[in-house]
């Protein structure tokens, strides 16, 4: 076998290990999510060789290009070769508004409901390290915190990335190596979306070690996850439960952890409200000055101590 292919095989191997110690001790099945492109047939064949027996793999066929039902068919038939279960999932609903959003959405929920029916544990996608560095930048441009800038995260709920520490060079080579031609997407060349724009700005710095970048958003990864203990440990110290919401009985706290007090606030009044940052800032400027505002339907009072309630609900005529 080819030493860098070998070198991959074991790369892959131990990161999949790395992000579930399970796998070393069960026969937990692992589901992958493969459109046809080089990354994704990267983590087929990868996948192949570590788990042999324990894959399945599923093609989302969104209908939104001419190729996409033949593209879907030629991973079903490198699937059928290799006697790797695969199912093609195609949603009910015509994809609407904005194409990527809805796509993506549309993506994970029949991704969601095929491991469900299959009793698959664990679904991998195929986000390398050139992904992560383009969503970090794309971040930044859109004025992220420490959440945004940590970028892709390599494991969610029963989500793993285990190819974000991997060059998407590397993985086109692995594939090429193996004697198969990727699906050719012309929507990753399509100058609309803000992804692809970014991608070609990035060209320049071809040479530089794009995995890099994954150890820079595991290390913001790493502070944001040590914030979020702190914010708990402080919110079993200084939230008191009242009617219909919570009191913040000390707020003399660096500007982050107040956000991150005011969020945990918010959302035990309402779990779904999501203000956005400058909204947030303004809410904690509010309340400083003693102040009574409305976020959503929750009723914020500010002082020495903030209390939040859920609104009454009003009267009609």
């Amino acid at each position: 076998m080819d030493k860098d292919i070998a070198s991959l095989n074991r790369d892959f191997a131990e990161a999949l290990f790395r992000l579930v110690p399970a796998f070393t001790t069960n026969d937990e099945k692992l589901g992958l999510a493969v459109s046809g492109g080089p990354d994704s047939l990267a983590l087929l064949l990868l996948s192949a060789e570590a788990f042999p027996g324990r894959i399945a793999a599923a093609t989302v066929d969104h209908g939104l290009r001419p190729a996409s039902t033949a593209e879907a068919e030629f991973v079903a038939s490198l699937c059928r070769e290799r006697a790797i279960p695969h199912a093609i999932l195609r949603p009910v609903v015509p994809i609407r508004g904005s194409i990527q959003s809805a796509a993506r959405r549309a993506r994970y929920g029949l991704l969601h409901d095929w491991m469900k029916a299959q009793d698959i544990h664990w679904l991998a996608t195929a986000h390398h390290a050139d992904d992560q560095l383009e969503t970090m930048i794309m971040r930044i441009l859109r004025g992220s915190g420490i959440d945004g800038m940590s970028g892709i995260r390599e494991k969610r709920g029963h989500i793993i990335r285990p190819l974000l520490h991997f060059q998407k060079s590397a993985l086109e080579a692995y594939v090429a190596a193996q004697g198969i031609d990727a699906v050719d997407d012309p929507s990753n060349r399509d100058q609309g979306f803000d992804r692809v724009r970014v991608r070609n700005a990035l060209k320049d710095l071809e040479g530089f070690d794009t995995s890099l970048a994954s150890q820079s958003a595991s290390a913001l990864g790493a502070a944001r996850e040590a914030i979020e203990w702190q914010v708990e440990q402080l919110a079993r110290d200084h939230v008191e439960p009242m009617d219909s919401g919570c009191l913040l009985g000390k707020t003399a706290f660096p500007h982050e952890i107040q956000r991150r007090l005011l969020l945990h606030c918010l959302h035990s009044c309402e779990p779904a409200l999501s203000p956005r940052g400058q909204q947030i800032d303004q809410t904690i400027a509010a309340l400083e000055r003693g102040e009574t505002i409305t976020l959503g339907n929750v009723l914020c009072r500010g002082g020495e101590r903030w209390t939040f309630q859920t609104a009454p609900m009003r009267r009609t005529s």
